[in-house]
């Protein structure tokens, strides 16, 4: 027992950035029984979390004031020093263009709000299982 080395995984990091407030804390009540949650009321927050955080999975709002979820991706793919982790977009605009946009921004899924907790929850596992893969 003494040369075992167990090493447990904490759980998932998901960062969810989003500057409204309502729409962070419900992600976090959603999702927090499953995953470390973490909270980012705009980009440049969400970035300074990357330069020092492992993140598994970032569900990212499109627009935001300031810097704008395209943005960011552009920002953190262009950054080697900021930790790289899937994006899922979180938008209330579902029009073609947009989704074209997440798609070639390299976003591995798109939701759009209002959601319900079982589809938050079935697009976070996907995205996961997709990288632990």
């Amino acid at each position: 027992m003494d040369n075992l080395l167990i090493i447990m995984k904490g759980k998932p990091v998901i960062l969810a950035v989003d500057d409204m407030a309502l729409n962070l804390r419900t992600i976090k009540l959603i999702l927090g029984d499953f995953y470390d949650v973490r909270l980012a009321k705009d980009g440049g927050l969400a970035l300074s979390l990357l330069r020092s955080t492992r993140v598994d999975l970032i569900l990212l709002d499109i627009e935001m004031p300031g810097i704008s979820g395209f943005d960011f991706v552009r920002e953190m793919n262009n950054n080697s020093y900021l930790n790289k982790a899937p994006v899922i977009f979180v938008t209330a605009h579902a029009s073609p263009e947009l989704l074209a946009r997440a798609k070639v921004a390299g976003a591995v899924g798109y939701i759009i709000k209002p959601f319900t907790s079982e589809v938050l929850l079935q697009k976070v596992k996907a995205a996961l299982d997709i990288k632990d893969a």
